[in-house]
């Protein structure tokens, strides 16, 4: 399985960008998420998704602000991004489990994409 992210940019404060990940490789994947990592951080989580039923599961600090969507015959979940800040600055990774998780905001996905740089001016 290989996940592509894009999407990524520099977008002034207040502004909107919508990440991308498309994945290949034929597994079912049952869960889809974002995390980002800025530097000198640990890579935190942000949103994730179900494929079937479509559950969403939000971390406290994008609630509102970000929304995940899926789009199961492409593959491909996207990460819509509104009122973006100057700390949302980070590179964004997508990621993907093959198996349900009684955490989805745990990091112990099986697939990881390759990273798009956000970045946020103030």
């Amino acid at each position: 399985v290989q996940l592509q992210a894009s999407g990524g940019g520099l977008v002034q404060a207040g502004g909107s960008l919508r990440l991308s990940c498309t994945a290949s490789g034929g597994t079912f994947l049952h869960v889809m998420g974002w995390f980002r990592q800025a530097p000198g951080t640990e890579r935190e989580f942000l949103v994730a998704i179900r494929s079937s039923g479509g559950m969403t599961y939000y971390a406290d600090r994008v609630k509102g602000r970000f929304t995940i969507s899926r789009n199961n015959p492409k593959n491909t979940v996207y990460l819509e991004m509104n009122s973006l800040k100057s700390e949302d600055t980070a590179v964004y990774y997508c990621a993907a489990r093959r198996y349900l998780s009684a955490n989805p905001q745990s990091p112990d996905y099986d697939y990881w994409g390759q990273g798009t740089q956000v970045t946020v001016s103030s």
